[in-house]
């Protein structure tokens, strides 16, 4: 073996493959240092063209998603005062009375006790866009002092048919420095806690925790927080963590393509009907075990022909991939929505009334049920008229198909909405809803003689004698009350007695106005 390495060692062609390699060698490392050295050069090329930080270059770091970090932004002249006051402000060098002077119609209207919550509660809003940015402004206008906002995003061109306190100026700074900029110039002593990141579960306990920007409410729970998020997910991760936390909060759900200010309602999210958003949310709330307790702002209003709806994507975008990689995020404004600019601030300024009145005990008791439901109050009319007919038939043994009673489909639709606010004046239910007498007359069910004289089957009877009840609850009501003279303190306890009662009172005031 010795032998036949030493004699190929020795050849010829050992020695020019081994010059052949050694050239290469050479070559490449030539080559290499040479474009090491180039590299080196383009780097300080690159460096020195980079301009130095003043004031007319600044620079700022980048979050997680490539926005930039919350910073102080460059103010103007008006701006600095503003700020400058601001920390005064919130440093204590402000007249008290200054502030309840600017408070004054809110103090006359929920009292100095309401007025006093309001002031010390702390509120969380996530989402700083069209419905947050008028929420927060109510707020800050309103009494609210600590505020946390919590958005990643930035403004732009398009968010100014909405947002509603960005500028010009404004386009391209975070949404949450841009809101807490301008309230400074209108409640100074107002402290808000800016967060420009995204929300999602991870960062929730974070996120939600309780206030410490100050020592006056440090380690503060959030007396509410307000969902304003378009983003199906983190909307989703948010209200259920806060109602496994039995945290207060109040979902907005979607604005887009609604243009009917008198369909937005608050109610419970099981009730939220025709409306992408809201249906989605309620879907993957279920599978997380969560079907009700959430309070939502949603409108009734159902699409037609003509109205806005949600554009379709151009088919060239499709041919790109898949639809979902065209987001920036999961589920985030991957297909363009139109928006009414009228419209957030609609939903923005229910849900900031919502938060203020609950903080402040103000009564509040919602007709969830869509106004103008037509086929209801007919229905409830001829309900009403077929138990009369069969009531006055059982008691004066005559047939009395034909009877007229003086209530009108408006008058079915003010007890309804107005005075039962769409729901079973026994129960609360809010389905298949009849109008009912709540007790006998005290000439009965046969026909006013004095009518009758003239050809008319006419039953006398006021709207404050009628209540609101679900058909079988209606039907046990003529068999054991109507029919079966007992009274109704005798068949529903007290409580269904008295809440009864103080709807016949209202029916029997606002029927005056009406």
């Amino acid at each position: 073996m010795p032998h036949w390495i030493q004699h190929h060692v020795n050849s010829f062609e050992a020695q020019l493959a081994a010059t052949a390699l050694l050239s290469g060698i050479a070559v490449a490392s030539a080559i290499l240092g040479y474009q090491n050295t180039k590299r080196k050069e383009a780097v300080e090329d690159l460096k020195s063209s980079i301009p130095e930080i003043d004031e007319r270059h600044y620079a700022e770091k980048l979050t997680a998603f490539g926005l930039p970090a919350p910073v102080t932004p460059h103010l103007n002249k008006e701006d600095e005062r503003s700020a400058a006051l601001a920390r005064r402000a919130q440093q204590g060098d402000y007249d008290d009375e200054l502030i309840l002077e600017q408070l004054a119609r809110n103090r006359a209207f929920l009292t100095d006790e309401g007025l006093s919550k309001l002031r010390s509660s702390f509120i969380i809003v996530v989402g700083c866009g069209g419905v947050g940015s008028h929420a927060v402004a109510a707020l800050a206008r309103s009494g609210v002092s600590k505020i946390r906002l919590i958005d990643f995003d930035q403004v732009t061109l398009s968010s100014l048919n909405r947002h509603a306190v960005a500028t010009l100026t404004d386009v391209g700074t975070p949404k949450v420095h841009c809101i807490r900029r301008r309230l400074e110039q209108i409640t100074p002593w107002v402290f808000f806690d800016c967060r420009n990141e995204l929300f999602g579960k991870s960062a929730a306990d974070d996120l939600l925790s309780p206030w410490s920007l100050t020592s006056d409410g440090q380690g503060q729970k959030p007396d509410f927080v307000i969902d304003c998020i378009d983003n199906i997910s983190s909307k989703v991760e948010l209200l259920h963590y806060c109602h496994s936390s039995s945290i207060p909060v109040i979902s907005s759900m979607g604005a887009g393509c609604k243009s009917d200010p008198t369909r937005v309602v608050v109610g419970d999210i099981s009730a939220t009907t025709d409306d992408p958003l809201s249906r989605s949310t309620r879907r993957r709330l279920k599978l997380l075990g969560v079907n009700s307790g959430i309070t939502a702002v949603f409108s009734t209003e159902k699409p037609g022909p003509g109205k806005a709806s949600l554009l379709p994507l151009p088919e060239e975008e499709f041919s790109k991939g898949e639809v979902g990689e065209l987001g920036v995020l999961p589920d985030f404004r991957v297909r363009i929505l139109p928006v009414l600019g009228t419209m957030p601030a609609v939903f923005g300024y229910t849900v900031a009334n919502h938060v203020i009145c609950s903080i402040a005990g103000y009564p509040q008791d919602y007709t969830t049920g869509a106004k103008g439901r037509d086929k209801l109050y007919d229905s409830a009319l001829t309900a009403l008229q077929n138990m009369l007919e069969r009531l006055a038939r059982s008691e004066v043994g005559q047939d009395f198909v034909g009877l007229r009673v003086p209530i009108s489909k408006d008058d079915a639709g003010f007890l309804i909405e107005e005075i039962f606010r769409g729901k079973s004046g026994i129960s609360g239910l809010p389905n298949r809803l009849v109008l009912v007498p709540w007790g006998r007359p005290a000439q009965g069910f046969g026909p006013d003689p004095k009518w009758a004289k003239e050809g008319q089957k006419f039953l006398p009877l006021d709207l404050k004698d009628l209540v609101c009840m679900t058909k079988e609850e209606a039907a046990v009501h003529e068999k054991e009350v109507l029919k079966g003279g007992k009274k109704p303190e005798n068949v529903y306890n007290e409580e269904t007695v008295q809440k009864v009662k103080q709807r016949m009172k209202e029916a029997e005031y606002y029927d005056k106005y009406r």
